[in-house]
This record gives structure tokens, sequence and C-alpha cells, in this order.
């Protein structure tokens, strides 16, 4: 989950990144991530509270709101990322491309379970869209612009519409999910 391993990640999913030094210096949702990794480290640590100041940091700077308690995987890129929220028990696979105002909601305020989605690996989550609840995202699903996702999305499937509703793919499919071995 290193720097290096970020650049190539954003180099390869955003034509508008030219350079090394224009991702480093202008990239928001990289810097959210970065600052994420570091406030899930304080997190674990038991420093919650180190934690949030830094999250709340991150989001001061870059508009993007990640809990330091979500649980990302490696690649994870957000595109333009103003307004994106990130709940604290979400789960987010390798290789994931979310874009800007995307929210990773809760419906509940309960403490002590897991109350956000988990997007498993290969994940597209496009502008505006909100996934809300308990929920899993199948790998290389997408989900809409501004699409509201209240149920399960299969592998391979695509997710549009308020409420969303799944559109087929020839390979859709429903299987196990690598990062839930990370709950």
């Amino acid at each position: 989950m290193g720097l290096r391993s970020d650049i190539r990640t954003i180099k390869r999913k955003d034509p508008a990144a030219t350079s090394t030094l224009s991702i480093l210096l202008t990239s928001n949702g990289m810097h959210a991530v970065w600052t994420y990794r570091v406030a899930h480290v304080l997190w674990k640590m038991h420093l919650k509270l180190l934690a949030k100041i830094t999250s709340g940091f991150a989001r001061f700077i870059t508009g993007v709101e990640i809990h330091p308690g979500a649980v990302i995987g490696k690649n994870f890129m957000i595109d333009h990322g103003a307004g994106t929220v990130i709940g604290e028990t979400s789960i987010i696979g390798n290789n994931v491309l979310m874009y800007h105002q995307v929210t990773l909601g809760g419906t509940g305020n309960e403490s002590g379970i897991k109350r956000h989605p988990s997007l498993c690996d290969g994940v597209m989550v496009a502008a505006g869209a909100k996934i809300l609840g308990d929920i899993r995202i199948g790998a290389n699903a997408r989900v809409g612009a501004n699409a509201v996702v209240l149920i399960n999305v299969p592998s391979n499937a695509t997710a549009v519409g308020m409420p969303a509703r799944i559109i087929a793919n020839e390979n859709m499919k429903e299987e196990n999910c690598s990062l839930m071995s990370k709950l």
C-alpha cells in the first residue's frame, strides 16, 4: 500500500494525471487516502481521539471524510473526491475506484455492529452514488451516478436508479467476497 503503487493506480485510472509531481501536489483524493491510512493506524493503536483529529484535518483540507475505523484495501482511488463520505464500518476491497460525492453510509446509529457497506475488489462507484446500510457490492460491480443502493449487488452487475435496481450482465453471479475475511 505504498506511495508508488498509489501513484501508478492514479496514472492508470485518471487520464488527467499527467505527471507524478502533479499527482503529488494536486490529487486531493490521494491526499485523503494517505491521511486515512495514518489515522487508521492510530485507530488500531487505540489512539482514537488522535485518529479522529487526523481524519478531521484531512476532511478540512480535502473535502473527503473517511472514518479512521473503515477498512480499505490497496490501490483505492477517489477521483475528484470532494463531498465523499466513508463510514466507520465500511470495508473497501482492492482496486476500487470511487468518484466525488459518494456516500458509504449507515442506516442506523447503533454502536458495536456493522452498519456500513462492503465493496469487493474491482468495484467502481460513480459520482453522487449513495450506498447505505450493511450491504455488499460484489466484485467488479458498478454503481451508476446518483444511484441510491439499499440492496446487495452481485458481482459483475450494475446498479442504477433511485432506489437502485440491478442491471444483469452475462457474467453476473453471486460469489464469495475476499474482503469478508477483514471483518
